[in-house]
């Protein structure tokens, strides 16, 4: 396979977590914590509404009334969505070009599969450099 056939799913990280709109910042960053991830998907109604990040809920932890807040308080609504086809290269680029965190891997059917972040970016490179090294040697 080339380099420009890879598809974005190939290294999204499946069923990403979810919280409602209603969940509380404090418990919205114990569960990032605890699963150790830097972005979680809001959801109302079985619609992904929204998404944070760890540093939204850093920005946000000095506020007097941070438990008091909702993540639907602080949750970025534009939400870049690819479908798993999509070309790794053209999501890496957007995702370089526009400084977006993430991107959400939805299905025919508008659901999440999956997420893709700066992270995977940056595993899929090692995964893509590892390939064509091991190539060179032979």
């Amino acid at each position: 396979m080339e380099l420009k056939d890879l598809k974005v799913e190939e290294f999204t990280t499946p069923n990403p977590l979810q919280v409602t709109v209603g969940t509380n910042l404090e418990q919205a960053w114990k569960t990032m914590f605890e699963h150790k991830i830097r972005h979680i998907l809001i959801h109302k109604e079985n619609d992904v509404v929204g998404i944070v990040s760890s540093r939204d809920l850093t920005t946000f932890s000095q506020a007097t009334n941070f438990n008091d807040m909702k993540v639907e308080d602080i949750m970025s609504k534009d939400i870049y969505t690819v479908s798993p086809e999509t070309p790794l290269f053209e999501v890496a680029l957007k995702m370089s070009e526009e400084k977006i965190g993430s991107a959400v891997i939805y299905d025919p059917e508008e659901k999440a599969l999956g997420i893709f972040t700066a992270t995977d970016a940056l595993n899929a490179l090692v995964e893509v450099l590892r390939g064509d090294l091991d190539k060179e040697e032979e």
